[in-house]
């Protein structure tokens, strides 16, 4: 990355700390059916990112018919299920809950709960996108497995034989011979008999997808006050030629008002864009699902990071230009306060998932288009502060017609960092 100022190089950026890669999630469970991928600890990339220290983000991907041994964290994770049907099972005190999942269902699993899981397609892959927050130490979580032997390891192996004769009121050799057995690892392959019989019909919502025909206009309601909300279920917010976006929050879903969530998930159409915007208090934790494009976000921080100490000293702050390039897989970062556009391929849709981290109170203010906030300053502040005549002003913040999904650019340049005075 390149910060370049006045059309000259002035310093070089080994990274951009607002988007992560393929390098910078690690394989915590890999077996010959699946994986959990989880991103590196974001204030490991940047000082910048401490006020989302407490959350960690990550995929659970798995093969059709495919089992994800028992276990549970010392984390609250909020799922959303965006290929393949699964089925979670959960044991809530003395009960035991089953969800059958389709695609764009969100689940919320509290910490210490256990869990096991089956991908009960059988063409399909399981794609999950996972976001944690840590209840014991910030920014670490760790997996606990009630089942298992060798690999995954049980943590009854923990405890001392005589302990566990105690407990269980049983022989050493037959508890040795129960933990000492599984070797598949934590996600193995399950028979169809066996998935038949886990695969509980809770409730079925086969073919939803948000650009298949119109969908209901209010939301899936669920009995279970832990059961999962259907985001695609729901009538758009904002939906054109352009893109669709959906939106939850703890209204829709009460299991995000704890940790103080929105979830949102876009579509932008080929060569379209979201008109440049900021969130008031908002951090959105973006995951790129599917397609290719880039963002553009000005940041201060990076300005006066490389700028010289007359420069930070001056009244009026510079602004980094923010680039990256976007591709299934990546994560990027997008700060409250900061004015950011996300633009989509002119090859492919561009589908994005964003957790948006203190979202109670937050509103969203658009830069450019309808209801744009340069449009509802009066006129006389609108002379002053771009001292040129109102009409000026107003002729090119009204001649956007369009909103929140708009045309996007004609030319798309690699990934880059600007700064921007």
């Amino acid at each position: 990355m390149e910060q370049y100022q006045g059309g000259q190089q002035q310093q070089q950026f080994d990274q951009n700390p607002y988007l992560f890669e393929d390098q910078d999630f690690d394989t915590i469970v890999e077996t010959d059916q699946g994986r959990v991928q989880i991103l590196q600890k974001f204030t490991e990339k940047s000082d910048l990112l401490r006020g989302i220290a407490n959350f960690r983000i990550g995929a659970l991907i798995t093969k059709p018919h495919s089992f994800v041994a028992p276990h549970h964290f010392d984390a609250d994770c909020v799922f959303f299920v965006f290929q393949g049907r699964p089925t979670i099972s959960m044991v809530r005190g003395d009960k035991r809950e089953s969800h059958n999942l389709e695609r764009g269902d969100i689940l919320k699993v509290p910490a210490g709960t256990p869990v096991y899981i089956i991908n009960r397609d059988e063409n399909e892959k399981l794609f999950v996108v996972k976001l944690l927050h840590p209840v014991n130490l910030p920014d670490q979580f760790e997996a606990f497995y009630e089942g298992g032997g060798e690999n995954p390891q049980s943590f009854f192996k923990a405890f001392s034989p005589e302990v566990l004769e105690a407990a269980f009121k049983t022989e050493r050799d037959e508890l040795q011979r129960l933990f000492g057995q599984q070797r598949q690892g934590s996600i193995m392959k399950a028979s169809t008999e066996q998935i038949e019989k886990m695969s509980h019909s809770s409730r079925s919502s086969e073919g939803l997808w948000p650009f298949h025909g119109d969908q209901p206009s209010t939301p899936f309601s669920t009995s279970s006050k832990s059961g999962p909300f259907n985001l695609l279920r729901k009538r758009p917010s904002q939906s054109n030629r352009h893109g669709r976006l959906f939106e939850a929050d703890s209204s829709d879903y009460k299991q995000l008002e704890e940790l103080d969530l929105q979830i949102s998930f876009a579509n932008i159409t080929r060569g379209s864009m979201i008109a440049p915007l900021f969130n008031s208090r908002a951090t959105k934790i973006s995951f790129v699902l599917d397609g290719e494009g880039f963002f553009e976000m000005a940041c201060p921080h990076l300005a006066s990071q490389g700028g010289s100490q007359r420069q930070q000293r001056s009244s009026s702050p510079s602004y980094q230009n923010v680039r990256g390039d976007l591709r299934r897989g990546t994560v990027f970062i997008v700060p409250a306060g900061h004015p950011v556009t996300t633009i989509a391929s002119r090859n492919n849709n561009l589908q994005i998932l964003c957790f948006e981290v203190n979202a109670k109170d937050n509103v969203r203010l658009p830069l450019t288009g309808k209801k744009n906030v340069v449009s509802q300053f009066e006129k006389e502040a609108k002379e002053l502060a771009f001292g040129v005549p109102v009409r000026e002003v107003d002729r090119i913040f009204n001649k956007q017609e369009g909103e929140f999904f708009l045309e996007g650019p004609n030319n798309q340049q690699q990934g880059r960092i600007r700064s921007v005075v």
